[in-house]
């Protein structure tokens, strides 16, 4: 198509027109759409309805306007943007569970704490708050500056004079474009003494502020848990504060325990929350509860959880905090604008601009009063003057061809200004009466005495300062209310643990990876021989691999075939009954495909430096590989997990044990033959370093089964086979050979017995737990295994079905509680360590 003469085609740079189109649109939602001004705390639309509402006279003594009314006027005057967005904006502003001091005051249905949406607007009505109205009071006294309306008809505020803090009362929330703001709301009392200390001394430092603004004070109450995050919003702007509902626990006449829930987290669905509540303990993942009620009304917030008959109301609470929204975080960040441009505030900066705002609010407002009284005095000085001369000016006026000539013919002939001279002439006959002359004196005496008070504010800052107090005064006594959420200042100190029983349990792992605890007492005791009991409920493929005890405060140390290693707190591990099946172990930690859980290991402490030194891991792999690290190199946990030891292509990890580094190791293989060496022949090496050789395990037709450290004298060695077989031998049988050796028989193997799948360190109060593929469970005492000699194939542990085997051998120590409850199960064939 040819140019046209007048057509002028300009080339433009598209990288350049979007970025500089894109800083355009970033910087008008960040301006004028998701910030708040720290001086009067609202973003634009806020603003807009509370002046909208002010124009229209829907103050708190007149009556309720439609809402849809309301939105009309800001639409149409000053919010040319959706009627949603101005809607959902001033219900929002009206929610008692949204703003901690509402400004607006609903009619209708405007939703609820659940979740409900508000009715439309046609069928809601509203008005300010009073305290909305501190807001926008003295906005006529050029307090603040004007911008005209998006079509150039009207003038809109560019702030309000904010005669209250309104950013620190209610907060704000908003996504901006690469910025975000999310403020805490706080209790009016409170701020208003730290802005009146601030006043009092400007030096004064955030701790100094906290003294009197102890925490955010959220509508819905609840618990701030901990005080750290608090601390860091108010010093740096950003910080990360827990917030738990308040419960009580509560006993019904049957006995039972309930939880009850009066409050919950800030901006938190309670519909939702009791829904995903009732959805966990469908899916069991909480426990203990049998039922669940919302019995909130007009009187206030109750949520019922019934507990179960054994349940400990502590636990199932710790869990509530821990799975459900009954325990959230917010995470402060004070971003607001200061001039027209966002800045990330603390709690001094927010007060040093408020108190400047209302300082210069002050400043105009004395100036807009002092112009104001001054034009006044100076008309009624124009009246006294005539009332001193009123017959002369009567005749004056009478004598005057037009009011023009009345005009100039007083300002000649008393001194008068023009304006003087037409109040003069505007007068209406009823002020010549002696009364009305009294009222006009007493008033210019009145008005000199407020003209100098002005001045004098005008020429002292102090008295400025003060009159902001006295404002702030009045304000603290007029809304001031009870604090709604309290502070557990000490939280930090306080874990999951602090709450969950420190009891024995057992760990099971199936081989598909399915892990549970369960509590140690569900496991009866039997007679060596018996047919077990039934331990585990897994599909047909799967069976139960690895089981293991452990204390609910102890760390669990993870390791892979691999040779990676997770961190897991036992009682982080989902609790099931004996006959459940478990939860994926990839639920908790993050293993990867295709990796398997090789060895757990239980520790008391990481952070205790004395005993990460002096307590070691010795590892050994499937091909006789051994390695031994110090616990420190393991003392730090990560949520990916770490390298435990380089490990070959065509090996795994085995097993691993803690040792003290005064332990006897004894490792066994598949062929029935065990070596025998000390520790020390094993030196500490890197979290990585691949090892040594520890066996000799004569080709690649054998492997190695299981290691034993050695720690105490009155132990013996139990070794089990395949086919169900097993034995106790004295470690002294088990002569000391060099390290990488074949070692010496440890069972006589042969068709019947199958190949060696376990050893063991035992002594006689301990009880042994075997599961084979099949997923049965037998518990058996030490004491009811005699001790033979280490040549021997031992006697059966457990009836096995010919194509049964056995998949894990574990030894239980005997725990008191156990034992006693357990006392009347035992087989009359047992014996009974206790009795012995």
């Amino acid at each position: 198509m040819a140019q046209g003469e007048n057509e002028k085609i300009i080339p433009i740079n598209i990288e350049e027109e979007m970025r500089g189109a894109y800083i355009d649109y970033s910087m008008s939602v960040i301006v004028s759409r998701a910030l708040p001004d720290v001086r009067d705390g609202l973003k634009p639309v806020h603003r807009r309805i509370l002046f909208g509402m002010q124009e229209l006279g829907v103050t708190h003594n007149k009556p309720y306007k439609k809402s849809a009314r309301i939105v009309g006027e800001v639409l149409g005057k000053y919010h040319p943007h959706g009627d949603s967005a101005v809607y959902e904006s001033l219900v929002r502003m009206a929610q008692v569970w949204s703003l901690r001091y509402p400004l607006v005051d609903p009619q209708g249905n405007f939703g609820s704490v659940d979740g409900d949406n508000p009715a439309a607007m046609r069928y809601t009505e509203a008005r300010l708050r009073r305290i909305a109205e501190e807001l926008l009071i003295d906005i006529n006294k050029e307090t603040v500056d004007f911008q005209l309306n998006f079509d150039d008809t009207l003038k809109e505020p560019i702030v309000l004079p904010a005669k209250i803090p309104a950013l620190l009362l209610n907060g704000a929330s908003g996504i901006a474009v690469g910025m975000a703001t999310n403020m805490a709301p706080h209790h009016l009392g409170e701020v208003i003494d730290g802005i009146t200390a601030y006043i009092d001394d400007n030096d004064i430092t955030v701790d100094g502020l906290m003294e009197h603004i102890t925490a955010p004070d959220f509508p819905t109450g609840g618990i701030i848990y901990g005080y750290s995050g608090v601390r860091s919003a108010f010093e740096t702007g950003r910080g990360r504060i827990i917030l738990r509902g308040k419960a009580t626990v509560e006993t019904k006449a049957n006995g039972k325990e309930m939880i009850v829930i009066t409050e919950i987290p800030y901006q938190v669905n309670k519909a939702g929350m009791v829904e995903k509540t009732a959805q966990l303990i469908n899916d069991k993942k909480l426990e203990g509860i049998s039922a669940i009620r919302d019995e909130s009304d007009r009187q206030g917030m109750r949520i019922v959880y019934e507990l179960k008959k054994d349940a400990v109301a502590n636990v199932i609470l710790n869990n509530l905090y821990k799975h459900t929204q009954l325990q959230t975080s917010f995470s402060v960040n004070n971003v607001a604008l200061v001039k027209g441009r966002p800045y990330t505030l603390n709690l001094k900066d927010l007060i040093v601009h408020y108190v400047n705002h209302r300082h210069e609010v002050v400043i105009r407002r004395t100036e807009y009063e002092l112009r104001e009284a001054e034009k006044r005095a100076h008309i009624l000085e124009g009246y006294l003057v005539a009332l001193d001369h009123l017959d002369e000016v009567i005749s004056l006026i009478r004598n005057s061809r037009d009011p023009e000539t009345a005009r100039n013919g007083l300002m000649e002939k008393f001194e008068l200004s023009e304006i003087q001279a037409r109040a003069i002439l505007d007068m209406r006959l009823q002020r010549l009466t002696g009364m009305e002359r009294e009222k006009i004196q007493k008033e210019y005496e009145e008005l000199l005495k407020l003209i100098e008070e002005l001045r004098e504010i005008l020429a002292s800052e102090e008295k400025r300062m003060e009159l902001i107090k006295e404002e702030l005064a009045e304000m603290k006594e007029r809304y001031n209310d009870e604090r709604r959420t309290s502070i557990e200042h000490n939280a930090e100190d306080f874990s999951y643990e602090d709450m969950i029983p420190n009891e024995e349990v057992v760990i099971t792992l199936s081989h598909q990876g399915y892990i549970k605890r369960t509590v140690l007492t569900e496991y009866r005791t039997q007679s060596r021989g018996g047919v077990g009991s039934r331990g585990v409920s897994t599909k047909e493929d799967d069976f139960t691999e690895y089981i293991f005890t452990a204390s609910t405060h102890n760390y669990l140390l993870i390791f892979t075939d691999k040779g990676k290693l997770f961190w897991l707190k036992t009682y982080a591990i989902p609790e099931g009954g004996k006959t459940s099946k478990g939860r994926p172990i990839q639920n908790l930690i993050n293993i990867e495909s295709g990796d398997k859980i090789r060895s757990i290991i239980q520790v008391n402490d990481l952070g205790d430096a004395d005993y990460v030194n002096n307590n070691f891991l010795v590892m050994v792999t499937k091909k006789g590989i051994i390695k031994k690290t110090t616990l420190e190199q393991y003392s730090r946990p990560r949520t990916n997990g770490i390298i435990a030891l380089n490990i070959r292509d065509d090996d795994q990890l085995l097993n691993v044990e803690m040792t003290n580094g005064d332990s006897h190791i004894i490792i066994a293989s598949s062929s029935g033959r065990a070596v025998h060496f000390h520790e020390s022949n094993v030196r500490p090496m890197g979290r990585t370093a691949t090892g040594v050789k520890a066996i000799n395990l004569d080709g690649d037709k054998y492997h190695v089964v299981g290691m034993v450290c050695v720690t105490r004298e009155d132990a013996t060695l139990m070794v089990v086979s395949e086919k169900g077989y097993g034995k106790r031998s004295y470690l002294t049988e088990y002569r000391i050979t060099k390290r990488g050796g074949k070692g010496v028989k440890a069972m006589n193997i042969t068709e019947k017995t199958g190949g060696l799948v376990a050893i063991k360190e035992v002594v006689d109060t301990d009880d042994l737990m075997i599961i084979n593929r099949s997923g049965i469970a037998i518990r058996t005492p030490i004491s009811g295994v005699r001790v033979m000699g280490r040549a021997t194939q031992g006697v059966r542990l457990i009836r096995l079905n010919d194509s049964d085997e056995i998949s894990s051998v574990e030894k239980i120590r005997n725990i008191e509680e156990e034992e006693v409850g357990n006392m009347a199960e035992n087989d009359d064939e047992s014996p009974d360590p206790q009795n012995e």
